[in-house]
C-alpha cells in the first residue's frame, strides 16, 4: 500500500468515526441548553450529520468494492482501521447506511411531530445517544466496546420509551424492558469474556483470521454461542420474552418506529457480525433456528388476528426476527442481512405512516374472492414461481426450505385480490407477485459479496427437518385461520391466536412483578425518566 493510498483511507475511516462522536457532542450540548434558538440548530445539525455519516459510509462501500475487484486478499482499510478501532466490511457499512437513512427519517418526521410537545427537549439527546451507540456497535473491531456499545443502546432507549413519565403504563412497560435488557447485556458481555478464552483477544478480526486459517471448536465456544443466541433472543423479542414489546406500544410513534426498524434489528445484527468466529453449525444456530422458527411462526398467526394497527406491527417485528434468526440458525446469512435491511426500512415507513390507516379505515374493507377462487390463483402463481427456482435453483443457494418460503410468500401475495378483479388486474397482480422470485435473486446478488465467506457451513438433518415441520404448521394452521370458515374449531383457533397462544403470561408475570418492586421502591429506575442527562441545564 502507498502513502497516497494510506492517507486517503484514513481520511475516510476518520470521517466514518467522526460522525458518532459528534452526534455523542451534539447529544450532551442539546441536554445541557435550554435556548430554544440553540435547540433548533441541535435538530438541523443532528440531520447534517446523519447524511454525513451515510456520506463517509457510501466512501467507505466504494473503496471496498474497489479492493474486491483488485482482488487485494488485504483491504486498503485494514490497517488504518485498527489503528483507530475500526472495522470496515460489507455487512457493517450496509448497516451503517441503514442507521444513517432511518435515523434520518425518523428524525425529520420527529422534528414535526414533536413539535409543541412537551417531550420534544428530552427527545433529542437521547434519540442521538442511542443512534451513536449503534453506530459505534456496528463499527468496531473490539468486542468490549462492542458490548459497553450494546448496553448503552439498551440504556438510552429506556429513557425513550419513558418519554412522557406521567403515564404509569409506559413506565411499567420500559421497565419490563429494562429488566429483560439487563440480562441480554449479561449474556452479551458473557458471550464476549468465553470467546476471549477460546481465541486470547478481544479483537474481532483476528478473532476470524485465527478461524479461518486453523478452524477449532470447545466448550468454551460452544457455551459463546449459546449466550450469544440467547442474547439475540432477548434483543429480538423472541418467545416467550416477547411481551415487553406489546406493551411499549405507549411511547411515541417515532420511538415505536426507531425500536421496530433499528434497535430490535441488533440481534440478527450480532450473528452477522461474529458467525465467522464459530466453526459451523453450533449449539446456538440450534437455538435460533428453533426458537426464532417457532416464533415467526406462532407470531404470523398472531398478527392475522389482530386489529390494532400497532399491534399487529409489533407481531408482525417478532415474527419478521424470527424469520431472520431462523435464516441465521440455517446458515442463509446474505438473505438475513437482506431480510434485516428490507425489514427495517418498512418497519420505519410501516409506523411512521400508521396514522394514516385510521383515516383509511373509514373506506371500508374490500370484499374478498371466494376462498376456492383464492386458493386457486396462489396455486397457480406458487406453481409458477416453484418452476421458476427448479430451472434456477441458485436464486435460493438449492436450499428446499428457503425455496418453499420464497413460494409461498409469492402465493401469500396474490391471496388478497378482492372480489370483482378483473381476469387482467388478477393476472397483473400473479405477475408482479412472480417477479418477486428474481427480484430476490438480484438483491442477493447486490448483498452478498459483504457476506463474509461461508461456503463450508452445513446445516445437520436435524436442522432440516425442523425447519420443514415449523414450514407445514405455518401453511396448514394459517390455511384454517384463513380458510376454515367460522366453524367452532377454527373460531378457537382464531381466539386464542388472538391472544399469542398466552406463551408470554408467566415470563410477563415475573417482569412485571420486578418492575412493580423497581417503581415502587426509591432508586435509580424511579429517577431516571425525569431527567434526560444527569447534568444541571444552563441557558
Amino acid at each position: 500500500m502507498n502513502d497516497l493510498a494510506l492517507f486517503l483511507s484514513t481520511l475516510v475511516l476518520v470521517a466514518w468515526l467522526a460522525a458518532p462522536a459528534a452526534l455523542l457532542a451534539l447529544a450532551g450540548f442539546s441536554a445541557w441548553t435550554r435556548n430554544p434558538l440553540k435547540l433548533n440548530h441541535c435538530w438541523r445539525l443532528a440531520e447534517k450529520l446523519l447524511v454525513f455519516s451515510m456520506g463517509a459510509t457510501l466512501l467507505i462501500a466504494a473503496m471496498l468494492l474497489v479492493d474486491l475487484q483488485s482482488g487485494s486478499s488485504i483491504s486498503s482499510l485494514t490497517v488504518p482501521g485498527r489503528w483507530l478501532g475500526l472495522f470496515p466490511t460489507g455487512v457493517a457499512a450496509w448497516m451503517a447506511v441503514m442507521v444513517g437513512f432511518v435515523g434520518w427519517v425518523i428524525l425529520r418526521f420527529s422534528e414535526r411531530y414533536l413539535r409543541g410537545d412537551p417531550g420534544r427537549e428530552r427527545f433529542l439527546p437521547w434519540f442521538l445517544l442511542t443512534i451513536a451507540c449503534v453506530l459505534v456497535l456496528v463499527m468496531t473491531n473490539n468486542l468490549l466496546v462492542l458490548a459497553g456499545a450494546w448496553v448503552g443502546v439498551s440504556i438510552s432507549l429506556h429513557q425513550l420509551l419513558t418519554l412522557y413519565p406521567e403515564r404509569p403504563q409506559a413506565r411499567m412497560a420500559a421497565v419490563q424492558k429494562f429488566i429483560v435488557s439487563r440480562a441480554g447485556d449479561a449474556l452479551v458481555v458473557a458471550g464476549v469474556v468465553m470467546l476471549y478464552l477460546h481465541h486470547g483477544t478481544f479483537f474481532l478480526p483476528d478473532m476470524i483470521q485465527a478461524q479461518s486459517a486453523s478452524p477449532s471448536s470447545s466448550s468454551t465456544l460452544t457455551l459463546a454461542s449459546v449466550a450469544l443466541a440467547l442474547a439475540a433472543i432477548l434483543k429480538c423479542a423472541q418467545i416467550p420474552f416477547h411481551g415487553w414489546l406489546l406493551r411499549v406500544m405507549e411511547a411515541p410513534t417515532p420511538v415505536s418506529a426507531l425500536l421496530h426498524a433499528g434497535v430490535i434489528n441488533l440481534g440478527g445484527f450480532l450473528w452477522l457480525r461474529l458467525f465467522p468466529v464459530f466453526d459451523g453449525f453450533t449449539a446456538g444456530h440450534l437455538i435460533l433456528l428453533t426458537i426464532g422458527g417457532l416464533t415467526a411462526v406462532i407470531a404470523v398467526l398472531t398478527m392475522m388476528t389482530q386489529y390494532s394497527v400497532k399491534h399487529a406491527l409489533a407481531w408482525s417485528t417478532c415474527a419478521q426476527m424470527g424469520f431472520m434468526l431462523f435464516e441465521i440458525g440455517m446458515g442463509a446469512y446474505t438473505l438475513a442481512l437482506l431480510h434485516l435491511l428490507a425489514h427495517s426500512l418498512y418497519k420505519a415507513h410501516s409506523f411512521l405512516a400508521s396514522g394514516r390507516t385510521v383515516k383509511a379505515s373509514a373506506v371500508g374493507i374490500f370484499a374478498q374472492q371466494r376462498s376456492s377462487a383464492r386458493l386457486l390463483w396462489a396455486l397457480l402463481t406458487g406453481g409458477l414461481a416453484a418452476l421458476i427456482l427448479l430451472q434456477v435453483p441458485g436464486l435460493v443457494e438449492g436450499n428446499l426450505v428457503f425455496g418453499a418460503l420464497l413460494v409461498l410468500a409469492v402465493s401469500s401475495a396474490v391471496m388478497a385480490v378482492p372480489a370483482g378483479a378483473t381476469l387482467v388486474s388478477k393476472t397483473r397482480i400473479a405477475v408482479l407477485a412472480l417477479l418477486l422470485v428474481p427480484a430476490y435473486g438480484v438483491l442477493h446478488a447486490l448483498v452478498g459479496p459483504a457476506v463474509p465467506e461461508h461456503a463450508n457451513f452445513e446445516a445437520p438433518l436435524v436442522a432440516y427437518a425442523i425447519a420443514l415441520g415449523l414450514l407445514i404448521a405455518l401453511v396448514t394452521v394459517s390455511g384454517l385461520i384463513m380458510q376454515g370458515g367460522r366453524n367452532r374449531f377454527t373460531s378457537n383457533l382464531w381466539r386464542h391466536f388472538s391472544k399469542g397462544l398466552y406463551l408470554e403470561l408467566m415470563f410477563d408475570r415475573i417482569t412485571r412483578r420486578l418492575a412493580s418492586e423497581a417503581l415502587n421502591a426509591p432508586g435509580i429506575l424511579k429517577r431516571i425518566p425525569h431527567h434526560p442527562f444527569t447534568v444541571e441545564k444552563r441557558s
